[in-house]
């Protein structure tokens, strides 16, 4: 494929119940990607698989409902990792009345654009983020999840 490689690993048989869970994933990923050559990997796991990453990489107690792995420069065309908590990403769709599709959307695109260098760590990178993720997600067809998280509060 041209424009990169998505190797999508489902290890907790509970995402399977996302309708083309590999194929909603894959599209997710390309879309965040906006036609960068690169290859992602992506795991969909549980929460005790995820606190384990979170402990292990980040020094994180608990589990979190996406965390991002770039790869070194040097590992071209491979941009990096993502791995998602079933459970998590389930309870956070459910309490924000979303799809569980749309959310697992939604947080594969934030993960690949951390992969792409991406982040939020003040309010002017948070905004150009979301704006970034909203433009991508919209273009899946996917609601805005801001506008649906500001209604929730």
């Amino acid at each position: 494929m041209t424009d990169g490689l998505v190797d999508v690993e489902v290890e907790v048989p509970d995402w399977q119940s996302v309708p083309d869970v590999g194929a909603l994933v894959d599209r997710a990923v390309r879309a965040a990607l906006g036609g960068e050559a690169a290859a992602v990997t992506v795991l969909l796991t549980d929460d005790a698989a995820q606190a384990e990453l979170n402990a292990r990489f980040r020094g994180r107690d608990g589990s979190t409902n996406v965390l991002s792995f770039p790869a070194p420069d040097s590992a071209r065309p491979h941009l990096g990792d993502l791995s998602l908590a079933w459970e998590t990403c389930r309870s956070e769709a459910e309490a924000q009345g979303k799809t569980l599709a749309d959310h697992l959307t939604h947080l594969t695109v934030h993960g690949v654009l951390h992969l792409r260098g991406r982040d939020h760590t003040d309010d002017a990178e948070a905004e150009a983020m979301e704006a970034e993720e909203r433009t991508i997600l919209a273009g899946l067809g996917v609601p805005d999840p801001y506008r649906a998280e500001a209604s929730q509060t």
